[in-house]
């Protein structure tokens, strides 16, 4: 496995020097543990898995394999503090094991975590070295004392390139699937709360104006032989109320996703939000096909979310929108020449703008000096929309 250069040289220790510093004796003290320890992580890694195996054949078997593996998760913990404490190895810890509902999902993964089963064969072959590094060590206290130093330093190092190797995240992978789990909370949270947005607009507008309307005709009706004139001007009241209720729908439907950008791609979409602005804002466009579906959608509502803090924040006179693409990266930059001082922190929405981007593997920089001007660039995935 390779090692990262920053991690090591970080962990690079002072030479070993005939003085025994505070270095030292943390060296020899982990060494002498070393035989303890490693024989309580050879009894638990065999007993795990013979007994695991062994009872595979009946219905206890394979769950008790499971939890011996969750126990390793635990040892190889300790092992790394107790590393990080007197080695000075710095060694992040694995990523959580997913949470899986249900039985079934809960064992399969248990019984395929590779730091689990890393740690138990790291109990396994710890047993022989740890009874080398403490009679070694134990011999050079009483004997080779002038050296001990430089013996407690050469046994160590095997040591920290064991919790390395086998105690470490595996690679970057793990850490990635650390990241994914998040970004999926974020991406689950996003859409719960854009459902609850679409079902408080739905029953505080349209269909609030709907069961008026409906009132109201029901009015009329009962007024339509005694009173001609008042239904009639019921019945105009409400055909206001029906407009009134379709451009609510309207705004609401382009809120889920706009007919013009199915219809007409990012310039004409991005062209239509910018006309709504309080301020003028160029568009330029530059792509020569269309993204997929998804990462259109991103970056059509990215932008209306910037735009729309433009108009109510910025103080800006002008502001423009770019589109691009580069390699497989789409690019979209937006820039106002307001008085600046924006923040992720500062409530106008783009902490949550960020959190979207970076659920799809996407970035999203703010550059905002007080005094303006700001710049927001944006970056998501190219996917290319399937062929029809």
């Amino acid at each position: 496995m390779s090692v990262d250069t920053d991690t090591a040289d970080q962990d690079r220790l002072p030479p070993a020097r005939v003085t025994f510093g505070g270095q030292t004796w943390r060296e020899v003290s982990f060494l002498l543990a070393n035989l303890p320890i490693a024989l309580v992580g050879f009894v638990y890694a065999v007993v795990s898995v013979a007994v695991g195996v062994g009872l595979s054949v009946t219905v206890i078997g394979l769950p008790l394999l499971a939890l011996g593996l969750a126990g390793a998760r635990g040892l190889g913990r300790a092992e790394r503090a107790r590393a990080r404490a007197l080695l000075g190895v710095r060694v992040d810890e694995p990523s959580p094991l997913p949470r899986r509902h249900g039985f079934f999902p809960w064992l399969w993964t248990s019984l395929k975590d590779p730091v689990a089963w890393r740690t138990l064969l790291y109990g396994f072959i710890r047993l022989p070295w740890g009874i080398v590094t403490f009679v070694v060590t134990l011999v050079s206290l009483i004997v080779l004392w002038p050296v001990l130093p430089w013996i407690a330093r050469g046994l160590s190092h095997a040591d920290r390139a064991m919790v390395r190797g086998l105690l470490s995240p595996s690679d970057e992978l793990e850490r990635r699937i650390a990241e994914l789990e998040s970004d999926r909370g974020v991406v689950v949270d996003t859409a719960a709360a854009d459902l609850r947005r679409i079902e408080r607009d739905l029953h505080d507008g349209a269909q609030a104006r709907l069961v008026a309307l409906a009132m109201g005709l029901g009015l009329a009706k009962e007024k339509l032989l005694e009173d001609p004139e008042a239904a009639a001007a019921m019945v105009d009241e409400a055909h206001g109320e029906v407009k009134l209720a379709l451009q609510e729908l309207r705004d609401l439907a382009r809120g889920i996703h706009p007919a013009v950008l199915t219809d007409r791609g990012l310039d004409a979409a991005l062209s239509s939000i910018a006309a709504r602005c309080t301020v003028p804002v160029k568009v330029t466009v530059d792509l020569t096909e269309r993204p997929a579906e998804a990462i259109e959608g991103i970056a059509y509502f990215t932008v209306s979310e910037l735009l729309q803090n433009v108009s109510k924040h910025s103080r800006a006179r002008t502001a423009s929108v770019e589109v691009w693409r580069r390699d497989d990266r789409l690019l979209l930059q937006v820039r106002d020449d307001g008085r600046g001082g924006a923040r992720l922190d500062g409530g106008t929405g783009m902490a949550g703008l960020a959190e979207r981007l970076g659920a799809v593997d996407g970035l999203f920089v703010l550059d905002s000096p007080e005094g303006g001007p700001t710049t927001v660039t944006a970056e998501l995935p190219w996917r290319s929309r399937p062929a029809s």
